[in-house]
C-alpha cells in the first residue's frame, strides 16, 4: 500500500512528502515511514536528501543515510525550498524522487516586528502588527524603550496616536525613568506633547535622579515646547532629587542656553534659588563661563553676594578658574 500524504493523496515510496513547515525548518519523510534493515548495513536501502542551491542551480546533499525522515532547519522564512530524494538500493540502482517544491511559512509576529515598524515609521506595517493581536503593545526592546517611546522620541506623531489607540501605556518608564512624555520633551516635539496630555501624561512624573519632563525640556532646548509647558502649569522651580537642581539651575550648570533661561526667568523662575551646595544658578554660569547666561543673570536680580556652603561666591569662583570675562562682569556690578 503507497504511503498518503498530509493533503490525503496517495504517493509513491520514493517521493518526498512534507510532514511538518515553520518558518525556519521544513520536516521531510519518505518510504512510509519505513525502511528495510534486516541483516548488515550493507543490505539496507540508502537515502540522501538533496536540496537545490538557487544561485547555481544544482543540487547538494544535505543528509544522507537510512532513516526515512529529516528536518531541514536553519531556513529563513517566506522562502522557497526544493528537494529531491536519492535512493540507493543495496544491489547498487539508483533513482531520484520527483522535485519537490515547498516555502516555509511566515515568521510570526513579535516584539521585534513591533519596534521595527515603529523606527522605520511603517504605518501600515505597525496596524498589520497591532491588528494580529499577537504582539503585547508595550514590549520592551534591549533598551528599556516601549514603541510608545520610541515614537514620542523620533516625533512619530501618527503613530504615537495608532499605538495610544491600541493601549499603549503612556506611563511606563525605561531603565531610567524617562517616560514619553519626558522623551518628546526633550526631543522638541510640541504636538505630541499635547497629544500625550491629553492622555493623562502628568508634568509631575519623576525620572530616576528626580528630573521631571520641565528638566528634560529645558535640556533639549526647544523654547515652543517649554513655553507651552510653562503655560500649562508646569511647576518652574521644581528640583531634581540628587542635586536639587531646578530647570534654571540645571541650564546653568550644563547648556547655558540663554534663551531657555530668559524664558524660565520672565515665567518667574527663582534666580537665586539655591543646590544642596548653596550653589546658584550664578555660581553655576560662573564655573562653566557662560558668559552670555551670567549677564542675563545679573541683569535680573541675581545676587552676586551670595556664598555657598564653603564660603565661596561667584568672583571667587570666577578667580579660581581664570575666567577674567566673568571677573570683569562680577567686578563692574560690585562697582554699582
Amino acid at each position: 500500500m503507497n504511503p498518503v500524504s498530509p493533503s490525503g493523496r496517495s504517493t509513491s515510496p520514493e517521493q518526498l512528502v512534507v510532514e511538518k513547515i515553520s518558518h525556519h525548518s521544513i520536516e521531510l519523510s519518505w518510504g512510509n515511514g519505513q525502511s528495510e534493515r534486516i541483516g548488515p548495513t550493507e543490505s539496507w536501502t540508502r537515502y540522501a536528501v538533496e536540496q537545490m542551491d538557487y544561485k547555481t542551480h544544482t543540487y547538494g546533499t544535505i543528509y544522507v543515510g537510512y532513516s526515512t525522515k529529516h528536518i531541514v532547519e536553519r531556513l529563513e522564512p517566506s522562502t522557497l525550498c526544493k528537494f529531491r530524494l536519492r535512493i540507493t538500493r543495496p544491489s547498487g540502482e539508483c533513482r531520484l524522487s520527483p522535485t519537490l517544491s515547498v516555502s516555509t511559512t511566515r515568521e510570526p509576529l513579535s516584539g521585534k516586528h513591533l519596534h521595527q515598524a515603529v523606527n522605520m515609521n511603517d504605518e501600515e506595517e505597525l496596524t498589520r502588527v497591532l491588528q494580529s493581536g499577537m504582539v503585547n503593545v508595550n514590549i520592551c526592546d534591549k533598551l528599556g524603550f516601549t514603541p510608545l517611546m520610541v515614537a514620542a522620541q523620533k516625533g512619530f506623531g501618527r503613530l504615537v496616536h495608532k499605538l495610544v489607540d491600541h493601549g499603549a501605556d503612556i506611563h511606563m518608564k525605561n531603565g531610567s525613568g524617562k517616560d514619553c512624555l519626558m522623551l518628546a520633551c526633550f526631543a522638541g516635539h510640541l504636538d505630541i506633547v499635547k497629544y500625550l496630555r491629553m492622555f493623562g501624561a502628568t508634568w509631575q512624573s519623576w525620572d530616576m535622579g528626580g528630573c521631571t519632563p520641565l528638566h528634560w525640556a529645558a535640556d533639549g532646548g526647544h523654547l515652543p515646547v517649554i513655553a507651552h509647558m510653562i503655560h500649562d502649569g508646569s511647576e518652574l522651580d521644581v528640583r531634581d532629587s540628587v542635586s536639587h537642581w531646578t530647570p534654571l539651575m540645571r541650564v546653568s550648570a550644563m547648556s547655558g542656553n540663554a534663551a531657555v533661561a530668559s524664558l524660565l526667568i520672565h515665567a518667574g523662575a527663582d534666580v537665586n534659588v539655591r543646590d544642596k551646595d548653596g550653589k546658584t544658578p550664578l555660581m553655576a554660569a560662573v564655573l562653566n563661563n557662560h558668559e552670555e547666561l551670567v549677564e542675563l543673570l545679573l541683569d535680573n536680580g541675581a545676587d552676586h553676594h551670595v556664598k555657598n556652603e564653603f564660603g565661596s561666591g561667584a568672583i571667587e569662583m570666577a578667580r579660581a578658574f581664570g575666567w577674567q570675562n566673568i571677573i570683569n562682569l562680577l567686578e563692574e556690578r560690585k562697582i554699582h
